[in-house]
């Protein structure tokens, strides 16, 4: 018979009966392999280090300038523009005109600019030179041709008393409800100065018994027109709180004298109307026929204004015959002067030889030559290409006289990439929509950006 197994010894027996008290438990399958593979880390040394950062930072930057290149090449490309032209041209010698001693005056030629400024150019009364604005409104509210009479317009009662007023310019003999076409109605507002018939034409187009409205829309033209130190009261002059420069006026005379029937009006020395016992004789008569091509415009004459005057004149230069417009206001003579007649024929004779000067002074001048660079086509990458004028450019001027310069695009998109002689914009030098221009072209070839222009840009 077996022998009985021995008996487990105290210490065994407490480890059965708690095996909470073993000193190191074995450890799970999983960690013990990992632990049995895994190689322990390398030493640490700066070179290690190196490699390590590189392994770590070389993707992001690469993906990092991944994203540059698609962005600087995929975003919208700047547009080209033009730049470095003059800002002016100045014509070369100088001139002279013979201003009065006292006053103000101004000289214009549409398409040329400004001539010449005189005196300070604050606002005074215009006297009869107001009626300019008169017939503009007038002629914008209801369009009159040369050959066409307009409607009928009937005289009122008011027309007939303030034509019997002895202080005024007024015509005389109408009879109420009398009526005459719109274009003898300028005739007789613009030829002799008529100031009942400037209230009566505010009144026909306002459609009641004031000129309020009238004089509104006549203060409305001059905002438009930019005419900044000119105010209106009432559509005659008369009324001295009328007030303008001789620059301003020079405004609206460019704009007045675009309606053919305006000119035709103001360059008769005199009409005949049909229904008045008397033919209309012109106030500027004397200028009209003094052999210096004078068309108009307007005289006034009030003891508040003095003498006033706005002409028109031409001279032929070349092929062209442009119109030249002058003002002079605040022309006085010394000692007792009633209704200022005296002062109104000095502001004609001291007008008529500044009229003289200009003409005698007008001649025609290249300001810029065939294949002269006027200024360049930047490509938005720094690279500036030359423009150069297609041909010459010539204006009409007077010696001295500073024209305005603009280099344009005339509105169309500049290219990116063009042939040597391309047309790209013009060059305008003077001022208005009859200024003269010229085609400008890149004088060589225009490059379309690269790939590296691309890349590279930081604007």
């Amino acid at each position: 018979m077996p022998a009985p197994a021995p008996a487990p010894s105290p210490d065994v027996r407490r480890d059965i009966a708690d095996p909470e008290r073993t000193r190191e438990a074995p450890l799970p399958p999983l960690d013990l392999l990992a632990q049995l593979t895994n190689t322990p880390p390398p030493t640490e040394t700066p070179a290690r280090t190196l490699v390590r950062r590189i392994k770590i930072w070389t993707p992001l930057f690469l993906l990092l300038a991944v994203v540059f290149i698609g962005v600087q090449v995929l975003r919208p490309l700047p547009e080209p523009a033009l730049g470095g032209a003059r800002a002016s041209y100045v014509l070369p010698g100088r001139f002279e005109i013979p201003w009065p001693d006292h006053g103000q005056g101004a000289v214009r030629i549409p398409g040329s600019g400004q001539v010449a400024v005189f005196g300070q150019q604050k606002p005074a009364p215009t006297a009869s030179v107001a009626k300019i604005m008169t017939a503009y409104v007038i002629l914008k509210e209801h369009p009159l041709k040369q050959d066409e009479e307009g409607p009928r317009i009937a005289v009122d009662a008011k027309a007939v008393e303030e034509g019997k007023a002895k202080h005024e310019s007024r015509i005389e003999g109408l009879t109420a409800g009398a009526t005459f076409s719109q274009q003898d109605m300028l005739k007789m507002l613009m030829i002799p100065s008529g100031n009942n018939i400037a209230r009566l034409l505010a009144r026909w187009d306002g459609g009641g018994d004031s000129t309020a409205a009238f004089v509104g829309k006549m203060n409305a033209a001059a905002e438009d027109l930019g005419m900044d130190d000119t105010t209106y009261t009432d559509p005659s002059g008369l009324d001295p709180r009328t007030v303008s420069t001789a620059v301003d006026q020079l405004k609206l005379a460019e704009a007045v004298m675009k309606f053919d029937v305006f000119r035709a009006i103001v360059a008769m020395p005199n009409a005949a109307i049909k229904g008045l016992s008397e033919p209309l004789y012109n106030n500027n008569d004397s200028l009209l026929l003094a052999g210096l091509s004078i068309r108009g415009i307007k005289t006034g004459s009030s003891t508040p204004a003095g003498g006033t005057l706005v002409w028109a004149a031409y001279k032929t230069v070349g092929s062209h015959t442009p119109l030249i417009l002058g003002s002079m206001m605040g022309q006085r003579v010394d000692g007792p002067d009633p209704n200022a007649t005296k002062s109104l024929k000095l502001v004609k004779s001291n007008s008529e030889k500044v009229v003289a000067a200009v003409r005698t002074g007008l001649g025609s001048v290249t300001v810029v030559s065939e294949g002269q660079v006027v200024g360049h086509l930047d490509d938005g990458f720094g690279r500036r290409t030359p423009l150069v004028a297609a041909k010459d450019l010539q204006v009409i001027g007077v010696p001295g006289q500073k024209l305005s310069a603009v280099l344009s695009a005339d509105g169309k998109t500049l290219p990116r990439t063009a042939a040597a002689g391309t047309e790209v914009g013009t060059l305008t030098v003077g001022s208005g929509p009859q200024a003269p221009s010229v085609p400008v072209t890149v004088r060589s070839r225009l490059a379309e950006p690269t790939f590296i222009d691309r890349l590279t840009r930081l604007g």
